[in-house]
């Protein structure tokens, strides 16, 4: 029996190795997309049903729904284009607006998206909006959640912790999943995912942000406000996010990319 499950073990990690789309990254997710996107679409569902959503007629709502469904319809045209369409098999993009004073916004695989009406004035217009669209989008498409999902199930038992992952969703396992998305937490800004991730999604992000149409370069005053939040004090969610002052210089290189891949692989 234990031979079956290190076999078992093996084999999901071997199957479980892909790469991210323009990073070029090679990343460990060893659960089912498919199954990642049920664990979203329930979790996502909860949170529009128990929390107060800003309604579909509200300007900010249309607003951020006209702008995320561009973003994730840039992003969709280029994976196309490059062969890579599997990354968003099966998304359903759904676009949300969270009534709350909270500076936050996620995305959950499948393309589940909340706004917090908090970050907003952050964001201060359509473009500072695009960009933290982008990096939410990116997030899903790079498989961030599942890649931190399997890291903690390989933590938390390995192959006992996957095997109990992929035949079922246990309370232990609802309970990770909401971990590594951050729901129902009030951590900051964006989701603490690791610096690498961050940084990872920032160069995605700058780029779909770019193909859609958008100012990428209103990134860096974007998030060198939100760097500002705390005041003396950086918000705690800057703990796992890259340096604000090396992740401004880094985005404005990133600019200049986004914009390379815009011109080469934008709409005409």
């Amino acid at each position: 029996m234990k031979k079956l499950l290190v076999l078992s073990v093996i084999l999901s990690i071997a199957n479980g190795c892909t790469t991210v789309p323009i990073t070029g990254r090679k990343q460990m997710n060893l659960l089912p997309e498919s199954q990642m996107m049920g664990m979203a679409a329930t979790s996502f569902n909860q949170f529009v049903g128990s929390n107060a959503m800003v309604p579909s007629n509200d300007p900010r709502s249309q607003q951020v729904k006209e702008i995320g469904e561009k973003v994730a319809a840039a992003a969709t045209r280029y994976l196309r284009m490059k062969g890579a369409s599997d990354r968003v098999a099966g998304f359903k993009w759904d676009f949300q607006v969270a009534e709350s004073k909270e500076v936050n916004a996620w995305c959950m695989p499948g393309g589940k998206v909340v706004f917090y009406t908090g970050i907003l004035p952050i964001c201060q217009d359509a473009d500072g909006i695009a960009v933290v669209m982008g990096h939410e989008v990116a997030h899903a498409i790079a498989r961030h959640g599942n890649e931190r999902m399997s890291q903690g199930l390989m933590v938390q038992g390995g192959g006992m912790a996957l095997d109990l992952a992929t035949s079922g969703q246990s309370a232990q396992n609802r309970a990770l999943f909401n971990q590594a998305y951050g729901i129902g937490t009030a951590v900051g800004a964006i989701l603490p995912f690791s610096r690498l991730h961050e940084s990872e999604a920032d160069e995605m992000g700058l780029i779909f942000t770019a193909l859609a149409g958008y100012d990428p370069a209103k990134a860096v005053p974007f998030w060198e406000r939100m760097s500002r939040l705390g005041g003396s004090r950086p918000p705690e969610f800057l703990s796992t996010h890259p340096d604000p002052e090396k992740r401004s210089e880094k985005l404005a290189q990133q600019v200049r990319v986004a914009r390379a891949y815009a011109s080469k692989y934008g709409a005409k």
